[in-house]
């Protein structure tokens, strides 16, 4: 059977912008290829009003966000499913929602953290059940968090016919920085999931910051954001969803 690396979850990033309203999650059953895994032209992310809670209820793992040192808003994003219809992973917002070309556009610098969270699986179908994925890990988060980030970064004065082959070039990098968590561009930051001490692997970029880990809890978290420092973060479970509605 052919394996495929576990880094590249879902067809799309989780986290990245909706292009139009959906009542359904996006599947993450077309997983595997590197197209299947780059994300899609930034578009307007879906407006709070409507996006539900109904993907995120169907999960069998606990979802998590920044603890209650954090006062400002909370939003959904979106989930990605397996191949048999599970959900894998998913975002959920915290403080102003980007857009791809936010700060470039209206001159607001932007201050957001995304928390993503990957439900630890040791075994995965691929899209067309011929073949078996591997377990999701550390790497899977930082992927998801890595991609997603881009999907809301614009370089300053680029093209936007040139984006989508920057898009393709910096998700690829991404892709592999994840898959070097041992690597010199990552340092190891602590920061308190559930109250713990737990250790991160954080890298920061002109676009902004994306760090990795795991938990006791059987999931890896994966975060990113902009305009708000990731020293002073800390993670929890999600007591309930309607925080985020």
């Amino acid at each position: 059977m052919e394996t495929t690396s576990s880094s590249r979850v879902g067809a799309q990033p989780a986290e990245a912008p909706a292009a139009a309203p959906a009542e359904e999650p996006q599947s993450a059953a077309q997983t595997g290829t590197q197209a299947d895994a780059q994300p899609q032209e930034a578009a307007a992310p879906v407006p709070v009003a409507r996006r539900t809670a109904e993907g995120y209820l169907r999960a069998d793992f606990p979802w998590y966000g920044l603890d209650g040192a954090f006062t400002g808003p909370r939003w959904l994003m979106q989930v990605g499913l397996g191949a048999d219809g599970t959900v894998e992973h998913g975002s959920t917002g915290h403080g102003d929602e980007p857009s791809a070309r936010g700060e470039i556009a209206t001159g607001e610098k932007e201050r957001f953290a995304v928390v993503v969270t990957v439900a630890s699986n040791p075994l995965r179908r691929s899209g067309d059940g011929t073949g078996v994925l591997e377990a999701t890990s550390v790497s899977s988060a930082a992927w998801l968090a890595g991609s997603g980030l881009l999907a809301y970064s614009w370089p300053g004065q680029m093209d936007h016919s040139l984006r989508s082959d920057w898009l393709d070039q910096q998700t690829e990098a991404a892709w592999e920085l994840a898959d070097d968590l041992g690597g010199e561009d990552w340092s190891t930051l602590s920061l308190p999931v559930d109250g713990e001490p737990t250790p991160f692997h954080y890298r920061e970029s002109e676009f902004g910051w994306v760090l990795a880990g795991s938990t006791g809890s059987g999931v890896h978290l994966g975060a990113y954001g902009r305009g708000m420092s990731a020293y002073g973060l800390g993670f929890s479970v999600i007591g309930d969803l309607a925080a985020y509605a």
